[in-house]
């Protein structure tokens, strides 16, 4: 069996449709790509991936600036194996590995280390909650919402982000993400305050603030209604 690889690439504005007998993965790390795959036609830009599933005849075009990470699989985790989709959002942690995979694929061959991140690769593409491809004014309010999480988050601010008013935002983020802004702000904060509880020696304020409440009390009430448990037994 193969073993997985990844590496950088460009595609040419003049495709040639093929296929393959093995599974390939393609994230945009900078420009969008145009692709013709089973029943989807349509362009795939930085923080989205496509599936292209073994012998499934396919064709990309892109400017030649743009550049992509690019996975050969010889088996796909089966949150990808089973979707019905072949365009789907990824997370900040994914697209966050995705930038070290190409500065380290860019600066220095080194097989092991290599085999290592497809591995991590693999692992983080196993924990993808299978989200649709996001409107791209939804896709830059999620952006900015995952990194302003410790500054407040106003809808009326949201939605001039998105270039909408704030009636189209809310009836848009609802759609495309299946919840109301302030309850995805509010998962977003409680995701982040645990993985810092887990993983980190802040204070219990300290990590307060970095979620984006001022008073620790506040903070508290939030996390223990989400998860049913405070901060500080969490910690223990």
């Amino acid at each position: 069996m193969m073993q997985g690889n990844l590496s950088i690439r460009s595609y040419s504005t003049k495709p040639v449709s093929h296929s393959h007998d093995y599974h390939q993965l393609v994230l945009p790390l900078k420009g969008v790509i145009a692709i013709s795959v089973g029943d989807f036609q349509g362009k795939v830009a930085p923080g989205e991936c496509v599936v292209v599933k073994a012998s499934q005849s396919h064709l990309f075009t892109a400017m030649p600036e743009a550049r992509f990470v690019v996975a050969d699989m010889p088996k796909l985790p089966d949150n990808l194996a089973i979707a019905e989709r072949c365009v789907f959002a990824i997370n900040q942690s994914l697209w966050a590995f995705l930038q070290f995979v190409a500065k380290q694929l860019e600066q220095a061959v080194n097989r092991e280390l290599e085999l290592a991140m497809f591995n991590t690769f693999d692992l983080l593409l196993a924990e993808q909650i299978m989200q649709p491809k996001v409107d791209s004014r939804i896709s830059e309010a999620l952006l900015y919402i995952e990194s302003h999480l410790s500054t407040p988050l106003q809808i009326k601010h949201l939605a001039s982000i998105a270039c909408l008013s704030p009636t189209q935002f809310k009836l848009l983020f609802k759609q495309q993400t299946g919840l109301t802004v302030m309850n995805y702000v509010t998962k977003q904060r409680m995701e982040k305050a645990q993985a810092l509880l887990s993983h980190t020696d802040y204070p219990l304020q300290r990590i307060s603030e970095l979620v984006g409440y001022n008073e620790l009390s506040s903070f508290s009430r939030s996390f223990s209604k989400y998860f049913g448990l405070s901060p500080s037994k969490f910690k223990k």
